[in-house]
């Protein structure tokens, strides 16, 4: 016996392509994407035929979903039970349908939270009205039917669709290698452009889009994307469209009535409410929700002040949460062809009134088929009558009548059938008389059935006034506004910070933190042990703040961002990236066009703007080159380098004041010789710089500390160690030649 025989053996890599592809192609066709003919994914086309076969037209009464459900995955879709009452559910929210298509009681999710909704046992549900407009010609021969899952039943393969629905409620879904995003429409502006496409073919997409303006989402927020972009979105079948909440002023509060398509209520404040904490909406006094049955949506946002801009705090707002949103759009669905693709406006509609016209011409030839079935009943009953005593006589005496009636008046199989199962109270006279009338009016229903199936005008024409009716009884009226708007721009960080002073602290270990106000006793806060103040400087929160390390390189951060000096502050390797063993050494803040003097103590130095400080806040940027050795001296800001001049001290009591004039300005570097140093001294670590200062022309002044010695100089001293740069300078007093460091008094 051969057991290899029941066996195919192929390669792992074919079997393995194979089966992907399988699965791919069914994840495409009978899940993700929908039909373009009738809008639908097969879970919604089952779920909506079962409730029809349930009765559960719109004029019913509704049954637990439960039964719903249970119905639609034991006889058609064999998935879950949650995800299949997820689909209805979707079908059922006004806020995420723009036409639902179930009508449900009960609890069926919130704007706030769409899957809040209640489990299938405890609601109830429907068919809405619109649903019509699927189902209605669906006994009528109007489409294919397919075997369900185990055979035992029939489904539709399709809904007969009165309406483009796969553009009327849109769709979204992630297939493989693909995915889907179609808006809703409005029915009315459909309509009119398939009116519109039937009278002429030969109209462009931008012919169609005088009709079709743009989506239509179930919520008036605005659609503020330039109507030039979304005719490319319809030429192409891809694009965005961009949606913006709408806000009124109302007793000085900005009020905010409507939010884009699928953003809760409390994901907005949660995002306003973030920015609050983090102290970046300073403008914001108070946020709260007032939304009820009355206003679904009614968010109240109490400003500061009066001299609060609404409209430029609007637009930060919409640039920084969800109040702004862009939607994808991507027209990816299965065409006529069976096949996925991304079409256009034209493309879409065009396929769909091929759809349509298939259909419509389907139900007339099925009710043709009917018509004509019934009048060649008619016609052997007709006979019947005209020859009833002879038909009595055969029924009564003949041992097979059937055969003897089909050869004595020519009739067929089916209407001898007929014939012979009329009961006996439909023989009476007036019985005839229906007969003759049924028989006229069947007569032109068939003409004009006929009328129709050979004139594609006509039948044009009957498509057109049952898209007409339609879009009357089941059109309204547009609820987004299109209203063209630039892109929201967020405001400034500078700007949304309230502009207060503040004492920026460096401790020896590294750590910062920054004090309300200027009248700070740095040295008396509390640090952390073995730590001590190494540097403070005053600062706005609206600045930002340079820190500069051992190793030259500039980090810069924003002094409000800084923890406040209640604690120990914060490390600044939390913060900043320095190179292993780098230590901060001096700070400085400003604005960006704040002239500085960044020194080092082996005596070089120049001039650069602060805004050469700042830039890559992570890794800092190298400022300042430093030799062997050498360490940066405290930045000092010179004011006018015209006319401020420079007092250069080093540590054995040389000092020198030239004009700051004569140092070069530079974006980094090395910069220029401040002071003549013996070299042997720098080397031997005998002689550095202690320290530099900046005083105004005529009537600066600076204070020098030599352990418990300190020496004030004011202007007409300094003026005696006048000289030009690189100077050897003059000798300070014989007490006070071991300077430590120096400060500017005045």
């Amino acid at each position: 016996m051969n057991l290899q025989a029941n066996y195919e053996q192929i390669p792992l890599k074919d079997y393995a392509e194979r089966a992907y592809l399988d699965y791919s192609m069914y994840v495409v066709l009978d899940r993700a994407l929908p039909f373009v003919g009738d809008g639908l994914k097969p879970v919604q086309r089952r779920i909506i035929y079962a409730m029809s076969e349930l009765g559960l037209a719109a004029t019913a009464k509704p049954k637990k979903s439960a039964r719903t459900i249970g119905d639609v995955i034991g006889k058609f879709h064999p998935h879950g039970d949650s995800s299949c009452y997820e689909a209805m559910v979707l079908m059922a929210q006004p806020f995420s349908y723009r036409y639902p298509l179930v009508d449900g009681q009960g609890n069926f999710g919130s704007p706030d939270d769409p899957k809040s909704f209640a489990a299938m046992r405890y609601t109830e549900s429907k068919l809405s009205p619109i649903a019509e407009a699927l189902l209605g010609e669906l006994g009528q021969g109007t489409v294919d039917w397919v075997p369900n899952f185990d055979g035992t039943m029939d489904e539709p393969s399709w809904m007969p669709a009165r309406v483009p629905h796969v553009l009327l409620n849109g769709s979204m879904g992630i297939a493989v290698g693909m995915a889907t995003d179609i808006p809703p429409h409005n029915l009315r502006e459909l309509a009119s452009a398939c009116i519109r496409l039937l009278d002429d073919p030969e109209a462009t997409v931008a012919d169609l889009c005088e009709h079709v303006r743009g989506p239509d989402y179930p919520t008036p927020a605005e659609i503020i994307t330039p109507r030039a972009d979304l005719l490319a979105m319809y030429q192409s079948g891809g694009g965005s469209v961009r949606a913006r909440a709408v806000y009124q002023r109302e007793d000085g509060n900005i009020v905010i009535t409507a939010l884009p398509h699928q953003v809760s209520p409390s994901k907005i404040l949660e995002q306003i409410a973030a920015q609050m904490r983090a102290k970046k909406l300073p403008m914001i006094e108070d946020l709260r929700d007032e939304s009820d049955h009355e206003n679904p949506t009614r968010l109240v946002i109490v400003p500061r002040s009066n001299r609060v801009d609404a409209d430029e705090t609007m637009q930060h707002l919409f640039a920084t949460t969800d109040l702004e949103k862009s939607f994808r759009v991507n027209l990816n669905m299965i065409g006529l062809d069976g096949r996925p693709q991304v079409k256009n406006l034209k493309r879409i509609l065009g396929e769909w009134l091929s759809f349509r016209t298939s259909t419509v011409t389907r139900r007339l030839e099925h009710r043709l088929a009917k018509v004509e079935r019934r009048l060649h009943l008619l016609e052997g009953l007709r006979i019947a009558y005209l020859n009833l005593d002879e038909v009595i006589r055969i029924v009564r005496t003949e041992d097979e009548p059937k055969a003897v009636l089909m050869a004595r008046f020519k009739l067929s199989e089916e209407q001898t059938d007929y014939i012979l199962e009329t009961r006996l109270r439909q023989l009476a006279r007036l019985e005839e008389m229906k007969i003759t009338g049924e028989a006229d009016q069947l007569e032109e229903e068939r003409a004009r059935i006929n009328v129709l199936l050979k004139s594609p005008a006509k039948l044009k024409s009957l498509i057109k006034d049952e898209l007409r009716a339609d879009a009357e009884k089941f059109g309204d009226d547009r609820r987004s506004p299109l209203i063209e708007r630039e892109v929201a721009q967020a405001l400034d960080e500078s700007a949304l910070v309230a502009s207060e002073p503040v004492t920026v602290v460096l401790s020896q270990k590294g750590w910062a933190r920054a004090a309300k106000g200027h009248d700070i006793d740095a040295e008396g806060l509390n640090y952390r042990e073995g730590d001590s103040l190494l540097a403070a400087v005053k600062a706005r929160t609206t600045q930002q703040v340079a820190f500069i390390d051992s190793t030259g390189r500039s980090y810069s951060t924003l002094a409000h961002t800084l923890p406040s000096a209640r604690g120990n502050g914060e490390p600044l390797t939390g913060r900043f990236s320095p190179a292993a063993g780098a230590s901060f050494d001096a700070l400085i803040a400003g604005d960006n066009n704040t002239r500085l003097i960044l020194a080092s103590n082996f005596g070089y130095g120049f001039v650069t703007r602060f805004e050469a400080l700042t830039g890559r806040q992570k890794a800092g940027k190298q400022i300042i080159s430093l030799s062997d050795q050498a360490k940066v001296l405290p930045p000092q800001i010179t004011a006018d380098p015209a006319r401020d001049r420079i007092v250069v001290v080093t540590t054995e009591g040389h000092l020198l004041m030239f004009s700051v004039a004569e140092l070069p300005e530079l974006d980094k570097g090395k910069g220029n010789k401040l002071i003549e140093i013996p070299k042997a001294k720098l080397v031997s670590g005998d002689e550095r710089v202690a320290g530099v200062a900046v005083v105004a022309e005529g009537k600066g002044e600076v204070t020098l500390y030599a352990g418990q010695r300190k020496l004030t100089l004011r202007w007409a001293d300094l003026v005696e160690y006048g000289g030009n740069r690189a100077g050897r300078g003059g000798l300070l007093p014989r007490g006070l030649r071991r300077v430590e460091r120096i400060e500017t008094t005045s």
